[in-house]
């Protein structure tokens, strides 16, 4: 099984499959009906993407250490990406769960603010909904 992190957005965002960033927005692990499922089941938002990377972005201290400050990279990066798309106000939210998991119950919520926030205090295990507000 694959960790997948699925980004939910209210502006279409471009597909960039084919970049070396560290974080890209395009298939990775997933497939069309579980971006269908999380949009469903988790976001309040009309357009849903994988985040592409080698793994799924995953916070906690229960991870490895390095997984973990990959993860933190992962979600810097694509704080910075999503910054150039949304207008004050807006938001995107971000799901991470073991892909044929977008269904199953979210275990908690977290609210962050694009461009202030400490992200070595953050906890942001799987199935847990990411709200980030610019």
């Amino acid at each position: 099984m694959s960790l997948a992190t699925y980004i939910g957005s209210n502006v279409v965002l471009p597909i960039n499959d084919e970049s070396d960033d560290l974080v890209t927005i395009g298939s990775c692990f997933s497939d069309e009906g579980h971006r269908l499922n999380v949009k469903k089941y988790q976001f309040t938002t009309p357009y849903v993407y994988e985040v592409s990377s080698d793994w799924g972005i995953e916070i906690s201290k229960y991870i490895n250490k390095r997984t973990c400050k990959e993860s933190k990279e992962k979600l810097i990066a694509l704080c910075k990406l999503m910054n150039s798309y949304l207008g004050p106000g807006d938001f995107f939210e971000l799901y991470s769960c073991w892909v044929g998991e977008e269904t199953q119950k979210r275990e908690g919520e977290l609210i962050l603010k694009i461009n202030s926030f400490d992200i070595d205090r953050i906890e942001m295990p799987e199935k847990i909904l990411v709200r980030i507000v610019k």
